[in-house]
This record gives C-alpha cells, structure tokens and sequence, in this order.
C-alpha cells in the first residue's frame, strides 16, 4: 500500500471518526448527563449537612461542561480514534486472510472495542463524577489504564499466536485457541490487579447501573458507527474500477 493510498485513508478515518463522534456525542448527552447530574446532585445533598465553609468557586459551569465541554471532548476523542484506527486498518487489511476493506473495518474494530474498552470496563468500571474517594482518583486511572495496556498486549499476543497454529491446526481451530488463551490470560490479569471499589455504600444502585450503560452505549455507537462509516469509505476507496471497454474498430479519438 503506497503512501497516498495510506495518506487517504487516514483522511477518511478522521472523518469517520468525527461523524462517530456526533452520534456518540448524542448518546452521551441525552442518556449520560442526565445521570452525572443526578450523581453531582446526590453527592451535594450528602454533604450539605457536613459543609460549614465557604462555597468553592466554580472554574468552569456545570452548563460549559455539559455542552460545550462534552463535544469538543468526544469529537476530539472520536477524531483521533480514527485516525489511529485507520492506520491500523492499513496495516491489517490482507494481513487477516482474504478479507476486504468493509470485513476488515469490521472485524479491527469488533477486536479493538473489546480489547480497548469491554474487557478494562469489565475490571474497572465506568463512575459518575462527584463519586469516589478524591484521594484514589490517580489510582485508579493508572490501574485502569494498566489494564487497557495488559489487554490491547494480550489482544495482539493471541493474534500472533492465532496465526502461528493456523497451518498446523486450521483457522478455526487457531482462533479458538487464541481466544482462549487471552480469555485465560486475562482473568489472571483480573485476578492479580487490585480492586477498586470506592462507590459509597449509600449510593443509589440504579442510577450507578444506567450511568454506566450510557458509558457503554456512547462507546458502542462509536465504535460502531466509525466501522460502518470507514468501512464504506474505504471500500469505495479501494474497490477495483472496472476497466473500460476497448474502442469500437475505427472510431477516431477525440481531439483528432
């Protein structure tokens, strides 16, 4: 795959991804604000009885940040997201056997949404702001960004391994092999990093479970919209054109 091909594609991923991004953006704010507000509003109301200071000021607005703040963050996120899943959808494309651009988008970013975010969402989940112990909050991101480490690691262990058995044992059965090694692997992983609970016991169960089911939600529209989105950009991108039909005997180009 030349230079401009690849120069094309990361293109239309970008695109994609910012078109992905819109429509996450409208999950994330008609099913996921709704649900931090309720949270923010929850833990103000437990602490009112406990705050005999001053008031902090608020640097940005509640409003700012539902809006303004949420879009530039999820368009920017969706914008490099497929920039970097472009480039590697030119790095797998024939490399994941006779599979076209359309199949292949598919299949990297089925992979990539459980390795990226399913299985570290699964150890660490998703919790609404204003929840938590202030004090673990680096804590727990550095876990949880260990464990997308651990996992994308294992992802592309179990790729290589998978395609190494493939001669010996069938595709098949090297698939299942490789999925399940990582699925082995990583519930060690799960077994060994510690675990982070910091939700007050007090804290409403059904509001905890549809914040992070709008976590969810916004992530598999993204990543399914963008594979959708790319998957068609890139097939009409790389599509064969069909050649043109020879000349009639004796017609005379133009131009002469």
């Amino acid at each position: 795959m030349n230079s401009s091909t690849v120069r094309n594609l990361l293109v239309r991923g970008m695109l994609a991804g910012l078109a992905a991004g819109v429509l996450a953006l409208v999950v994330a704010y008609f099913l996921g604000e709704p649900g931090v507000d309720s949270a923010i509003g929850f833990e103000e109301s437990s602490h009112a009885g406990h705050d005999h200071g001053g008031e902090e000021t608020e640097l940005v607005s509640r409003s700012l940040q539902s809006t303004a703040g949420l879009a530039t963050g999820v368009l920017v996120y969706g914008v490099a997201f497929g920039g970097i899943a472009a480039l590697a959808h030119c790095f797998a494309l024939g490399r994941v056997g006779r599979l076209g651009p359309r199949p292949t988008a598919l299949l990297l970013s089925g992979c990539a949404l459980l390795a990226v975010y399913v299985v570290p969402f699964l150890k660490y989940p998703a919790n609404p702001p204003a929840v938590g112990n202030p004090d673990t909050i680096g804590k727990r991101t550095t876990l949880y960004f260990l464990m997308i480490v651990v996992s994308v690691l294992l992802a592309v262990g179990a790729t290589i391994l998978g395609k190494r058995l493939a001669p010996r044992t069938g595709a098949w059965y090297a698939t299942v092999l490789a999925v399940l090694a990582y699925t082995v692997v990583t519930g060690l992983a799960f077994a060994v990093l510690p675990v982070v609970n910091d939700v007050p016991d007090h804290f409403p169960a059904a509001l905890l479970w549809r914040f992070r089911l709008s976590a969810v939600a916004m992530q598999v529209v993204l990543w399914g919209g963008f594979r959708l989105l790319f998957g068609e950009l890139a097939d009409r991108l790389l599509r064969p054109r069909p050649a043109a039909p020879p000349a009639p005997a004796g017609t005379v180009p133009a131009g002469r």
